[in-house]
């Protein structure tokens, strides 16, 4: 698979959202896959299945409904958004191993420069150990592969006794969250997709419940210590994505 990368600059984000569902509804089975990458003017997005509770102090930042899947977010200056517009019967995956996928070429772009990402159980995107961005040390509540468990059986007897159990949804303690991921797949194609924080002005975060969760702090590549400008992130992170979304 062949993806046709696009710098779009910075756009407005709906005039991008509207772009997007017009070559979506416009492509056949022989229209190439392609990739935009763009940086937003400030929007809070909110997925379908956002709450208005979760915007509690927008200002003058606008906010669109969208029909990817998730809650809410913010997208500004200094992020870098990229959209993979894939035909995913053709590439032969399902919507799971394709946010896989994605997630994946996050995690080897903040390598690239320095930096360990993490997958959080329950919580789609990509995390940082705030007091060790480029430690390796695994996280406890990170995915793993359940094992089977026996008719009758406690589940917790089938855990393994040094992982602990986290109840009550995901735990972000000592974590700041680097990249937000939000996708929609219409006729097996996707749209929509996965912003990445550079360096920004982190301010409007403040103001929502990022992704839907009270308190969950969000960082940038800055933030953390790590210099990098817009165009070398955008570069490497679209370089890594047409790898990894490679079947």
């Amino acid at each position: 698979m062949t993806l046709a990368v696009k710098f779009l600059g910075r756009v407005d984000y709906e005039p991008t959202y509207a772009a997007m569902q017009a070559f979506t509804a416009a492509r056949t089975e022989s229209t190439p896959d392609a990739l935009w990458v763009c940086e937003h003017a400030p929007v809070y997005t909110q997925g379908l299945a956002g709450k208005k509770e979760h915007i509690f102090n927008p200002g003058d930042i606008p906010v669109v409904a969208t029909n990817r899947g998730g809650q809410v977010t913010y997208h500004g200056p200094g992020q870098v958004v990229a959209y993979p517009l894939l035909d995913l019967k053709r590439a032969g995956y399902f919507v799971k191993e394709y946010v896989y996928r994605i997630e994946e070429a996050v995690i080897r772009t903040l390598l690239h420069f320095g930096v360990t990402g993490h997958r959080v159980a329950g919580a789609p995107g990509i995390y940082v150990r705030l007091d060790d961005p480029a430690g390796h040390a695994l996280l406890p509540q990170r995915p793993m592969k359940a094992e089977p468990v026996k008719m009758g059986s406690d589940p917790a007897a089938q855990r393994n006794g040094s992982d602990p159990i986290f109840t009550g949804g995901p735990h972000f303690s000592g974590l700041g969250k680097i990249a937000a991921l939000g996708i929609k797949v219409s006729r097996n194609c996707s749209y929509h997709g996965v912003a990445l924080n550079v360096a920004m002005d982190l301010e409007p975060y403040s103001r929502i419940n990022p992704c839907g969760y009270a308190g969950l702090q969000t960082v940038d590549l800055s933030t953390i210590g790590t210099l990098a400008s817009w165009q070398q992130v955008a570069e490497v992170f679209s370089q890594k994505l047409a790898v990894s979304l490679d079947p």
